[in-house]
């Protein structure tokens, strides 16, 4: 298994690593100095949203999207799957074998393909992309999920062939392209993820992207179709955990040997007052393996002065009181949500730390 990952400007990154998403560009509440400062190594941002927003053209015009945010860390874009699902079976778009058609409010319909969402991300510029995929919703019947399989593997290996189509015409070398990630689809019919996955091993690619939901119904963790992903992996293949982004789901990928996250989990829960704290163990200074949320809107905190965790190293922390959390919510400010995110993004850093030790 790799080690490390290889940005295209020659950085390397330990794993596990996690990224936070910058859907659209941003870290919602913070800059790119903030997210830095926290330790953090890299953001995602969002392929689909992105490309309804910025002509190809232009954002290659601009050198990419980390250019754009004034960002030097790692950089992932998704491929614009997990709309088929948030967005298109939600909402009267259309699936066919050509691409998504996508029925935005108040605009005009769009065909999002394969192809489309390879030579967007190459535009972005990312160290990491994701194929087009179909997503497989948790509730569909076998027959069902096996059409989302099939379409899933076709619009790999077109996204594959555009891949190496456009890193052609444009002259990358092979130590200068990005990585490139099949989905693995199938929803919770294990030889159906083990069929997805070994059909993207013959097209090849430079890891998996556990596609789908992880948690069952009864809300229990998916381990099983982890362990087959893992398990179908090529040796050196890069696991990636698309939107897991649970402390303690992320430790159970850990062991099953993924390596790269992203979630909307921390910034969305700090923006709603779920502060992340870790748990220490009486009369020791050493971390307990557990966590809970810290609440700044809850009344107790209105005169608590001290730091939401006095073992915290980030910028609120070592700056801004309890009380003062208290009193930005209570007024709305959005000096609120920035210091809260800092905390949360800290907080994921330091987990990562300690599963690389």
């Amino acid at each position: 298994m790799n080690k490390m990952f290889k940005t295209k400007n020659g950085k390397e990154i330990p794993f596990p690593v996690f990224f936070p998403d910058a859907t659209r560009a941003v870290v919602r509440s913070v800059d790119s100095q903030d997210v830095a400062g926290t330790g953090t190594p890299g953001v995602l941002v969002n392929t689909y949203h992105l490309w309804r927003m910025i002509p190809q053209e232009k954002m290659r015009t601009m050198g990419g999207v980390a250019r754009l945010m004034n960002w030097e860390g790692g950089m992932i874009s998704d491929s614009g799957g997990f709309q088929v699902m948030s967005i298109v079976k939600k909402s009267g778009g259309k699936i066919v074998d050509e691409g998504v058609w996508f029925k935005p409010e108040n605009s005009a319909k769009l065909l999002l393909t394969p192809e489309d969402s390879i030579n967007y991300q190459i535009a972005l510029g990312t160290d990491l992309m994701v194929v087009l995929d179909d997503f497989t919703p948790p509730d569909v019947t076998e027959k069902e999920a096996k059409e989302t399989v099939e379409r899933t593997i076709a619009w790999a290996k077109r996204s594959k062939d555009a891949f190496v189509a456009e890193c052609t015409r444009l002259a990358i070398p092979e130590d200068k392209r990005p990585y490139l990630i099949g989905v693995v689809q199938g929803g919770f019919y294990p030889e159906l993820r083990r069929y997805c996955a070994k059909e993207l091993v013959k097209i090849g690619f430079d890891g998996f992207g556990w596609g789908g939901w992880p948690v069952k119904s009864d809300g229990s963790f998916d381990e099983e179709s982890g362990k087959i992903i893992a398990e179908e992996a090529p040796e050196g293949y890069l696991l990636y955990g698309l939107g897991i982004g649970k402390p303690e789901d992320i430790v159970r990928c850990v062991a099953l040997g993924f390596n790269v996250f992203d979630c909307v989990i921390p910034t969305r829960d700090a923006r709603h007052g779920r502060l992340c704290v870790w748990d220490y163990i009486e009369g020791e200074s050493r971390l307990a393996p557990t966590y809970h949320y810290f609440t700044p809107t809850k009344a107790e905190n209105a005169e608590d002065l001290s730091p939401i965790d006095p073992n915290c190293d980030c910028h609120t922390c070592k700056n801004y009181s309890r009380a003062y959390l208290f009193h930005l919510f209570k007024i709305g400010d959005t000096l609120a949500y920035r210091l809260a995110t800092i905390h949360n993004l800290r907080f994921y850093a330091r987990l990562m730390e300690k599963l690389r030790a």
